[in-house]
């Protein structure tokens, strides 16, 4: 089965709920078509719309991806960064919140919770996850292989010593 190259910490309910989506531990990758329309290599925002874009249109698809779909996009960046940024602006918010709206006051001197807006973006990320995931873009039609995809051939490409053969235009 594929393993995860970069762990993905802490290992929380959110986490798993992550993983089992973008990189599931028991996935078995499809056999190969003869001939794909279309492999592409990398399941980060382009690719995902690309190999959805393309099955829609009809073609036979396959999608490579070596270590979590979603890419840095789900990942790593756009969704946590937000998130993330979200909880800070809400606590600014609240922090001055007597000064604009009237009311009680947070003091100068509180703090927030940083453990807690990081366990509320594992949450949102996680609950994302199934967009991207491994198992709708199978149901998309999308045949998805999750391992390392390199160059073998002018029109094949190898990953976990399948080898996917695509037209060439």
């Amino acid at each position: 089965p594929p393993t995860v190259h970069f762990p993905v910490e802490p290992q929380d309910e959110f986490n798993r709920e992550l993983l089992a989506n973008v990189h599931p531990s028991t996935w078995v990758n499809p056999e190969p078509a003869e001939r794909y329309h279309l492999v592409v290599i990398g399941a980060g925002t382009a690719g995902l719309v690309s190999a959805k874009g393309a099955a829609g249109l009809g073609a036979r698809v396959a999608l490579i991806e070596r270590h979590l779909m979603g890419g840095d996009c789900l990942n790593v960046g756009c969704v946590p960064s937000k998130g993330i940024i979200r909880a800070s602006r809400a606590w600014e918010d609240a922090r001055s919140a007597a000064e604009r709206f009237g009311g009680p006051a947070v003091p100068a001197d509180a703090e927030g919770d940083f453990g807690f807006a990081m366990r509320r973006m594992r949450r949102l990320r996680a609950g994302l996850s199934d967009h991207d995931s491994a198992a709708r873009f199978t149901s998309l039609g999308v045949d998805v292989y999750l391992g390392t995809g390199h160059f073998i051939g002018p029109d094949t490409v190898e990953v976990g010593g399948l080898k996917l053969r695509f037209h060439r235009a």
